[in-house]
């Protein structure tokens, strides 16, 4: 017995005379990566000032009557390269932005490879998914039953819910996500009017608009599920056929990919945007309410606030709508030609070896 507990010891030490290697090895490449990766860094931002210096002489080329088309070719070079170093620099760790210093410090949160990524984005998605469901479900409790712990509780979950999203999604961005500014700054003002909700008193003015307010929410939380849903199956879709970044996410919103398919969406969008508005108006009507505190003209503005971008950026996507359709009849009516041609030559070919 004692034999083969020394005999297991020895064959222990021995492994762990490797993992001590091993993590030698480890350490010396992490310090080799850290190098690299600053000297990537560095070139890319060498590269970066010296294109601009290029882009500022075309302009002087120009107004001494350079030939167009050699100016033309030198810009296409320099989109290429940008394109290429925005590339590039996806794979290398990038700072955080002052929001994310500010809640995490100086902690690097770029995530390099990309199966982590996507795996970062997904959780992301079905943490949206998961509460939106619990959103319903609490909304209609609270419209069922006038309890005021329970109305707390949901409207702390609104706060945890919209402030867990703008760090998630600050992180998103630091690693590639190109979601659009306003709904990153949507969901800061929609945590500081939850904030605001949840400090309100148990007045008579919040007892007014406490019903509308769940019905809602109730609304909201529905259109999210649905477009989530619907959202995450065209993303899939379109990844497969290498039409859409790997980084693309949900959002509140609409933009022009989700176009291909089902546009149902739209007018639900619409809906809750102008519920947003009349949610405005009924806080600005009880803002004359004797008993109104400060909160109420606050979030009436926040709720028009909220309704204005919302509306604004839906719309400015769909000319893109537009555009999008008929590069795709383009690029289809391209395919079918080219393929008929094909098949032409094909049978050509074939007759041609019978004769």
């Amino acid at each position: 017995m004692t034999e083969s507990i020394l005999e297991e010891l020895e064959e222990l030490n021995a492994d762990f005379k490797q993992l001590e290697v091993d993590n030698k090895s480890y350490l010396q490449q992490l310090t080799e990566l850290s190098t690299v990766q600053k000297k990537c860094l560095s070139q890319i931002s060498h590269q970066r000032y010296r294109l601009g210096i290029i882009s500022k002489s075309l302009k002087d080329l120009r107004k001494k009557g350079a030939d167009p088309n050699v100016i033309e070719d030198i810009k296409s070079n320099i989109m290429k390269r940008k394109a290429h170093l925005y590339t590039i620099e996806q794979t290398l760790p990038k700072p955080n932005g002052v929001y994310l210093k500010i809640i995490l410090g100086n902690v690097n949160v770029s995530i390099l490879d990309k199966e982590e990524k996507f795996k970062y984005k997904d959780e992301y998605e079905k943490f949206k998914l998961i509460l939106s469901i619990i959103g319903i479900v609490m909304a209609a409790l609270n419209f069922i039953i006038r309890f005021r712990p329970l109305e707390l509780s949901y409207i702390f979950l609104l706060v945890w819910y919209y402030c867990t999203l703008t760090i998630r999604e600050s992180i998103l961005k630091v690693n590639g996500s190109r979601i659009r500014g306003w709904w990153r700054l949507h969901h800061f003002l929609s945590t500081v009017a939850a904030g605001i909700l949840l400090i309100w008193p148990d007045n008579d003015t919040w007892s007014l608009f406490r019903n509308q307010f769940m019905v809602f929410n109730i609304y909201i939380s529905l259109v999210q599920y649905l477009q989530f849903r619907y959202q995450m199956g065209v993303l899939y879709r379109l990844k497969a056929l290498g039409e859409r970044h790997n980084m693309d996410i949900t959002i509140e919103g609409f933009h022009s990919w989700m176009w291909r398919g089902l546009s149902f969406l739209l007018p639900f969008l619409f809906i809750g945007y102008i519920f947003q508005f009349y949610n405005a108006y009924t806080l600005w009507t009880l803002s004359y309410n004797y008993t109104t505190t400060w909160h109420v003209p606050v979030l009436s503005l926040m709720f028009f606030i909220l309704f204005v971008g919302n509306t604004l950026t839906t719309i400015s996507v769909i000319p893109s709508k537009f555009k999008e359709k008929v590069k795709l009849k383009y690029r289809l009516t391209s395919a079918r030609l080219s393929a008929q041609l094909l098949n032409r030559e094909t049978d050509d070919t074939d007759s041609n070896k019978q004769d």
